[in-house]
């Protein structure tokens, strides 16, 4: 088995919100705030939430997602419905992000692993230097459609535009599997990111990133590890 690795930074185009729930109610203040690390209470993004949307536009790109017809991950017990040219990048979608239920099948353990993204150093130098904010309150309301006036006010908490995260993903490739495909999947899901959105609210606006500075590890560097080790 040998592990690669690709990094880079995630870039706010529009507000971003991720939500973070919160134990007190406070009268005139935010209803929905962003989710924050519990040691320095920054905003982060959860390595969930990218795997998770990286994940559902490919079931959605490879057409799966009206097999899998109960609106859960695609699962390997529906293959057989897959069409033969869509057969190798389900096959591959399952060994990457894993099968969606549980029960013995071929594919083995889940390849990918994605770490929590947090802010980047650029970001948490240009806050320091009051240059940058982390968060901003966004108003938001709903429109009587009588009278055509807003009404229900309330308070959306969001990272704002021009702040970015650090991401980091690794893939385990054991023998067998196609490194290359895996590296192609991975960049297709964060492509797909890219022309949709990331986290809620995204038919308002919210969640518009870009990945910047994408870079493969030297998979030269990496100590292979047997596969009877796992």
């Amino acid at each position: 088995m040998k592990i690669i690795t690709l990094t880079g930074q995630i870039k706010i185009i529009t507000g971003l919100h991720i939500g973070g729930g919160d134990d007190t109610m406070k009268i005139g203040g935010i209803d929905n705030n962003v989710i924050k690390t519990a040691n320095g209470n920054k905003p982060y993004i959860p390595g969930s939430s990218l795997k998770g949307k990286m994940r559902s536009l490919l079931e959605w790109h490879y057409g799966l997602v009206k097999i899998q017809d109960n609106g859960k991950p695609f699962s390997h017990n529906k293959l057989d419905k897959v069409d033969n040219n869509q057969k190798q990048d389900t096959e591959n979608l399952i060994r990457l992000f894993g099968s969606g239920e549980s029960g013995n099948h071929e594919f083995g353990i889940t390849r990918i692993s994605v770490s929590d993204c947090k802010l980047s150093q650029d970001s948490l130098d240009r806050h320091k230097q009051d240059q940058l904010k982390l968060t901003e309150a966004k108003f938001e309301n709903t429109i009587n459609r009588k009278t055509g006036t807003a009404r229900d006010p309330r308070q959306t908490e969001r990272v704002p535009a021009g702040v970015s995260f650090d991401f980091n993903i690794h893939i385990k490739v054991l023998d067998g599997d196609s490194k290359d495909q895996f590296k192609a999947m991975l960049e297709e899901g964060l492509n797909l990111i890219e022309q949709d959105y990331l986290g809620g609210s995204g038919s308002r606006g919210y969640g518009r990133v870009q990945f910047e500075n994408r870079k493969w590890s030297d998979e030269d560097k990496n100590k292979d590890i047997n596969n009877d080790t796992i």
